[in-house]
């Protein structure tokens, strides 16, 4: 099905379409689902999606041999899934409350910068908003973003707080070049900020060595595992931390 060429395709769309116009529903095996979104989603496998399904992310129906039979509805679920772990590299907790809020026709609280939603089915409509891939940010466009003059970016990249693959930022680098800005205010240069840096990598370290167990295993559901678990415990981490500065902090106070 992934090798279809595009006539091919395009008759087998066709069928599908004349399918739902005769009042019968439309249904795909998982083969033809990752047929739909390896395109937008080259990492997505069968496992992925049936780990998915164990996460409560995506209920199929079921053939009474056994089968999964995915909807439309199921499929866009999927893309909204993600769409939201590539670009906005959330955990699988907080996308399963947004699809809880979405199923009970509420707005999910706290969706991420630049995502606007109604409260609607997951549908073409709120795929479409959540599709886009990460940005490739020029030089001009990451300081006319981040508010960063050209001189602090050029420090930046000096004590490699950010980096341009192939002349280009990506959002990663938006986020910290804003963060480095606003504490620039503070008088905090990125020549002060180079442990942060140091910092990551050492916490990076702790995670991969975490979830070493998974990430060792090539099947795609143990992938989405370790990459799931890997958020988890970069958030804690974060949290220890602020803990740990707010702890201080608070004996300015006394």
């Amino acid at each position: 099905m992934a090798s279809m060429n595009s006539s091919a395709r395009s008759q087998w769309v066709d069928s599908r379409a004349g399918a739902g116009r005769h009042g019968v529903p439309v249904v795909f095996n998982i083969g033809e689902v990752l047929a739909q979104l390896t395109a937008d989603f080259p990492s997505v496998t069968a496992s992925k999606i049936r780990f998915y399904e164990e996460k409560g992310l995506i209920t199929p129906q079921r053939t009474p041999a056994g089968y999964r039979q995915f909807s439309d509805a199921d499929v866009e679920r999927l893309r909204f899934v993600l769409a939201l772990q590539r670009d906005h590299y959330l955990p699988l907790k907080v996308i399963r409350d947004y699809l809880d809020a979405i199923d009970r026709g509420e707005t999910p609280a706290n969706l991420p910068p630049g995502v606007s939603i109604a409260p609607r089915m997951v549908s073409d409509a709120l795929a479409s908003e959540l599709k886009g891939r990460t940005r490739r940010l020029t030089g001009e466009q990451l300081r006319a973003e981040s508010g960063a003059s050209a001189e602090l970016l050029e420090a930046m990249v000096s004590y490699s707080l950010v980096e341009a693959h192939d002349g280009f930022f990506d959002d990663h680098a938006l986020r910290v070049a804003k963060a480095c800005t606003a504490l620039n205010a503070h008088g905090l240069e990125p020549r002060h900020l180079r442990p942060f840096q140091s910092a990551a990598e050492r916490e990076f370290g702790l995670v991969e060595r975490a979830v070493s167990p998974l990430s060792s295993r090539r099947d795609g559901a143990s992938q989405a595992r370790a990459a799931e678990a890997a958020r988890e415990i970069a958030e804690l981490c974060l949290g220890l931390h602020s803990a740990l500065v707010q702890g201080r902090i608070s004996k300015m106070e006394r």
